[in-house]
């Protein structure tokens, strides 16, 4: 499914694998890349193959076949909005097809706030590439991290049958306990953010990827 903003100078893609994404990302397109329009392809399926399959042939394939899509549609940068999709989609960036992972902003940031950092995943799927991100940031700044994982009983499951309430209460029931023993916590999928309010009051910083990433598609938008 793609769905196009009005036209305007350049073109930014989104590559989701949930419906209710492209809400939150066109209301922070208009807000932070206001001069482009947008361009919207939404996979649910894709998400059910990686993870059934992990980063196998047939997912790379889908993926680099909708990237390919949304480089017709005129995308010069493309950001992709699933976490356990994330690695494969970055991988195939190339030349004149910037491809930005929803989590890397995020992660970045993350390890220039303490060596403890907790992981709120709603999938196992997202645990290992959100991992390796880390690992990475943390190389690239010679910082020395230790993380802790935790996957949130029975969240995937209420998102899945839309309720939302639920599966906002289980992520921050989660990432309050996490709290107490880590410098800063990640909520590592997009569908998490809402959880943040729940934790408004914590002294220790909550993060999620929607405004971070999209704030890296604004930067990297060709200027002319």
């Amino acid at each position: 499914m793609t769905e196009l903003r009005p036209d305007g100078p350049r073109a930014v893609g989104f590559l989701h694998t949930a419906q209710v994404h492209v809400a939150t990302f066109e209301a922070l397109s208009r807000e932070l890349v206001p001069s482009a329009r947008t361009v919207h392809q939404v996979d649910p399926d894709v998400l059910e193959l990686a993870r059934q399959e992990g980063t196998a042939d047939r997912v790379r394939a889908v993926v680099a076949g909708h990237l390919f899509e949304l480089r017709e549609a005129g995308c010069e940068v493309i950001l992709c909005t699933c976490s356990t999709l994330g690695e494969v989609a970055e991988q195939l960036s190339r030349v004149r097809l910037d491809v930005i992972r929803i989590d890397r902003p995020m992660l970045r940031r993350a390890v220039t706030l303490g060596p403890r950092i907790g992981v709120v995943a709603a999938l196992a799927s997202t645990v290992e590439p959100t991992t390796r991100v880390l690992a990475e940031e943390a190389a690239r700044t010679e910082s020395a991290i230790a993380v802790e994982v935790c996957v949130v009983d029975g969240a995937w499951d209420a998102f899945l049958r839309g309720d939302a309430e639920d599966y906002r209460s289980r992520i921050a029931t989660t990432a309050l306990a996490l709290s107490s023993r880590c410098d800063v916590v990640v909520l590592a999928q997009a569908t998490m953010e809402p959880a943040a309010a729940l934790l408004a009051g914590l002294t220790t910083p909550v993060l999620t990827s929607p405004r971070s990433a999209v704030e890296a598609v604004a930067a990297a938008v060709p200027s002319s």
